[in-house]
């Protein structure tokens, strides 16, 4: 069965894509892992220059990557222009620091002289996900590339055009032709790629399921891994909230991507002096969002990435509104051909209904109301994930204490929406996974700290 990529907003299939054999499979490991072995004694000042030159080519084709991105799972083309200045952005913060990110550390330990080296794993399996079907890989393969490893891809079946374009730019770039390879492959040939002797680790971004998967299959072959699994994010609103900036923030958070981002703002936790208003304001801002043609700059949605995941949406959104949650925007499939879906809000939300207790993947927003501060905290903290959360309040003391010691979650901001920078380690406990990407924390995760000991 061949892989497609179906354009979310039209209904059509945009390519199609015959699958690698088990064979070519092998032989693309093979050179992988040959091309990895030249590139690990590269020096630093080499691979940095090729980074940079990858970025410089991103930019210089930047409208067509984005489009490439909008026409196969269907956020604004301006989100897409915004994805690759990322992609270009990481590439340039990497070439600028892995040098001293990876140079040795002198330890006093007793002999004449100790330290610790920091050396490249070989080759890394990525399994990514479609809905930042640039950044996901970047995020990824510039620390990667940094530390003297190679990459293999194994992307989302519907964003198969975005892996090929990302191997042929960064061959195209000067990078050594097979250090990066994507693998036409369904989720059914993972394992065995994990089980080739020549991969060396495993990063996954995706759902709870397949990160379990991934993991234990990893974890029998005694493979490191790195997991970014799903978000439940919450955003707690205090009394003393600008609540002018608070809902701007919380709208925009809910929507980028169409809401289909593991750091999306999803449950939205208001003291209640404050509810009311909130709600109020919130439902209007969302309602006022022009939602069309993603290749057009001026509309703020476009369609979700596929039928099957807005149906699951909706199913969401309906037994929630069974058990009890009330709709008070939005709420209905739309009679017309694509995967669209309207800006919707729930309030009322409370624990047994899906859109307090899941992941809910679309921009679809849950309103929960809590009695005071301390109860806020605990509704934010009710949760089987872990990945992003933010407080907004007018005390930045206050609200550096919640987000530092009463949050759980890997990432916790104040006064402002929850995302990913390289210059910022990203990452969840609990059900969102385990293991850091990006900044310092990234580059070292996929290598072997090394102690050397001279008597």
């Amino acid at each position: 069965m061949q892989l497609k990529s179906v354009n979310p907003a039209k209904g059509e299939v945009v390519a199609s894509y015959d699958r690698h054999t088990p064979d070519e499979v092998g032989r693309i490991i093979s050179l992988a892992g040959s091309e990895q072995e030249k590139w690990a004694v590269a020096d630093t000042g080499q691979r940095s220059a090729l980074m940079a030159g990858v970025a410089k080519r991103l930019r210089e084709h930047a409208r067509d990557y984005a489009r490439l991105i909008t026409a196969e799972m269907g956020k604004p083309v301006s989100q897409s222009l915004a994805e690759v200045e990322k992609c270009a952005g990481v590439c340039e913060y990497y070439a600028e620091n892995a040098g001293r990110y990876l140079e040795r550390e002198y330890v006093e330990a007793g002999g004449a002289e100790s330290f610790v080296t920091f050396s490249p794993l070989g080759v890394v399996l990525a399994v990514m996900p479609w809905n930042f079907p640039f950044w996901q890989v970047f995020r990824f393969a510039a620390p990667a590339f940094m530390a003297g490893n190679g990459a293999l891809l194994k992307h989302a079946s519907n964003v198969t055009g975005s892996a090929l374009a990302i191997e042929k730019l960064f061959r195209e770039a000067g990078m050594p032709p097979n250090l990066f390879r994507t693998l036409k492959i369904g989720s059914d040939a993972v394992g065995q790629v994990i089980e080739n002797p020549l991969v060396s680790a495993v990063t996954l971004t995706g759902s709870v399921g397949a990160g379990r998967a991934v993991a234990a299959k990893a974890g029998s072959e005694l493979k490191k891994t790195v997991l970014e699994l799903g978000g439940s994010d919450p955003y707690v609103i205090l009394e003393d909230a600008d609540l002018d900036h608070a809902v701007q923030v919380c709208v925009n958070s809910r929507l980028i991507n169409g809401g289909q981002s593991c750091i999306a703002a999803k449950r939205f936790i208001v003291v209640r002096p404050l509810l009311a208003e909130f709600t109020e304001r919130f439902a209007a801002l969302m309602a006022s969002k022009k939602i069309g043609d993603p290749m057009d700059e001026n509309n703020d949605i476009g369609p979700m990435a596929s039928v099957d995941l807005r149906d699951e949406l909706h199913s969401q959104v309906a037994a929630s509104i069974d058990k009890g949650a009330r709709c008070i925007l939005g709420g209905t499939v739309p009679d017309k051909r694509g995967a669209w879906y309207p800006p919707t809000v729930l309030t009322g939300v409370k624990p047994g209904m899906p859109a307090y207790d899941e992941e809910v993947f679309g921009p679809v927003a849950a309103i929960i109301g809590a009695d005071d501060e301390a109860d806020a905290i605990r509704i934010a903290n009710d949760t089987q994930f872990g990945l992003g959360a933010a407080v907004f309040t007018r005390d930045n003391g206050k609200g550096l204490h919640i987000a530092g010691n009463k949050l759980n979650a890997g990432c916790c901001f104040v006064n402002d929406l929850v995302r990913s920078d390289p210059r910022l380690p990203f990452g969840g406990i609990k059900h969102s996974g385990y293991g850091r990407e990006l900044s310092y924390f990234g580059i070292r995760e996929f290598v072997n700290i090394k102690a050397v000991f001279i008597r």
